[in-house]
């Protein structure tokens, strides 16, 4: 089997459905930056210490949501096909955030990105996802999309954030706070991000 098609050769790619596209488009750049976010979370599982088997696990769920958004992201709503990523998805991520912000101290303030390797992955994943969301915003204002992309990839970039201050707690590194912040979170448990 080839992988290379040649119909990419000058600046074109096809859709889910047939429909052609410049390899510039608003659509194309959504999707690809999902690619790139899902790429990143492949090295982050592969660099997880054995001991975060179970965070492995979710985060190769996450991958699975991913692909569907991307799937959905590259699947134009008047081919008529069914959307792939459910509002479940967004239950999932809400219920992971939650676990993980509880078992993290309050904050009242910003933080840096970093502290443990582990930790430091995910803030790379969360400000990835923060871009790949600018883009599906940006393409939602000149297409249908399926409604659960952009509150999927909203709430996974808090997921990120709080995955990896629990990382940063397993691993006994403290938060390096931004010292010029305000108070900023009244209480980040009851409000969130």
């Amino acid at each position: 089997m080839k992988i290379y098609t040649k119909t990419g050769d000058k600046g074109m790619t096809k859709l889910v459905g047939g429909a052609q596209v410049s390899k510039d488009s608003d659509r194309v750049e959504s999707y690809g930056t999902v690619d790139e976010l899902n790429s990143w979370v492949g090295y982050a599982i592969s660099m997880l210490p054995k001991e975060q088997e179970e965070v492995k696990a979710e985060l190769k769920q996450v991958q699975q949501f991913l692909f569907d958004v991307g799937t959905d992201l590259a699947t134009p709503v008047e081919t008529e096909r069914p959307a792939k990523l459910q509002s479940e998805s967004i239950t999932w991520l809400e219920a992971r955030i939650d676990v993980y912000t509880a078992e993290a101290p309050d904050i009242e303030r910003f933080i840096l990105p970093g502290g443990s390797p582990e930790a430091s992955m995910m803030h790379v994943a969360r400000t990835i996802a923060r871009r790949a969301e600018r883009s599906i915003v940006r393409l939602s204002w000149t297409a249908k999309l399926n409604e659960n992309v952009v509150m999927f990839v909203n709430r996974l970039s808090d997921y990120f954030y709080a995955l990896a201050r629990t990382l940063n707690v397993r691993a006994k590194e403290s938060d390096v706070f931004y010292e010029r912040s305000e108070k900023v979170f009244h209480n980040i448990k009851k409000d969130g991000l």
